[in-house]
């Protein structure tokens, strides 16, 4: 038996099978408040752990899942036995996240913040136009399409590759830029762009053709402007089983079929 024995909290999802894990779980690790933990264990899908990692950044505590949800990307396979020795051959990984702030057509201004992605969708029927500037240089004058991403490397495999985004390694240092259904420029497929980069979005006849923004689950409704850029500042840092760690995965991700 292992001798790394860290303070674990457990959370879990609000489903029955995540709880009756977190039960489980508890039964047989000690277990300790959110606050006082080395290592949070998060029991559930995708969208929870997200969720869990957007709220407590702040804490900076290493987040290990286990997937109890459907696709489970991020998470590691949900097992009751040898959770020390798990976590400690762990290897971890830092995510910095997207900082989206918006203009809405209320002039009002919010900001949030995406660990996957932030998507620019239309509102009606009728397809949006946007203006894309990136570090204050007008790359495409106008896009009309029904919506437009910006993609972290974390993210590339989720709603980015939905839309026919390209898959980015973790090392990578960029960003790809992917528009939804593009009716013009037709053959216009995205761009990939340094981390660094500062990408403005703004919307065209924004009261005729009105457009959301949405930052993971954050939605924000009726925008004329969005900017965005990575946060470097703020990281959270995720842990994955040996040989099942992310940029694997997303490696494997290319290949499939």
């Amino acid at each position: 038996m292992t001798r790394f024995q860290p303070k674990l909290a457990f959370v879990s999802a609000s489903s029955k099978q995540a709880r009756e894990a977190r039960r489980a779980l508890e039964k047989l690790y000690p277990s300790v408040p959110l606050k006082e933990a080395d290592i949070i264990v998060a029991l559930g899908g995708d969208g929870f752990l997200l969720h869990l990692l957007k709220s407590n950044m702040s804490l900076q505590i290493p987040v290990y899942g286990m997937n109890l949800g459907t696709v489970g990307f991020l998470m590691n396979p949900y097992h009751v036995k040898s959770l020390y020795e798990r976590l400690e051959k762990a290897l971890s990984v830092k995510l910095h996240p997207l900082k989206m702030t918006v203009l809405t057509q209320q002039g009002k201004y919010e900001t949030a913040l995406a660990l996957n992605e932030v998507s620019l969708l239309r509102q009606t029927h009728q397809a949006a136009k946007i203006k894309i500037v990136i570090d204050q240089v007008v790359r495409l004058p106008e896009l009309v399409c029904d919506g437009v991403l910006l993609s972290t490397p974390a993210g590339s495999t989720a709603y980015n590759l939905s839309a026919h985004g390209p898959i980015l390694p973790l090392n990578s240092e960029l960003l790809a830029l992917t528009p939804i259904c593009p009716f013009r420029p037709r053959r216009w497929r995205g761009a990939l762009l340094p981390f660094i980069s500062r990408v403005q979005f703004k919307i065209l006849e924004a009261e005729k053709r009105s457009v959301s923004a949405v930052a993971d689950s954050i939605e924000v409704r009726n925008v004329t402007e969005v900017e965005i850029y990575l946060e470097k500042n703020i990281a959270s840092t995720l842990l994955f089983d040996s040989g099942h760690a992310l940029d694997e995965r997303i490696l494997r991700e290319q290949f499939s079929v």
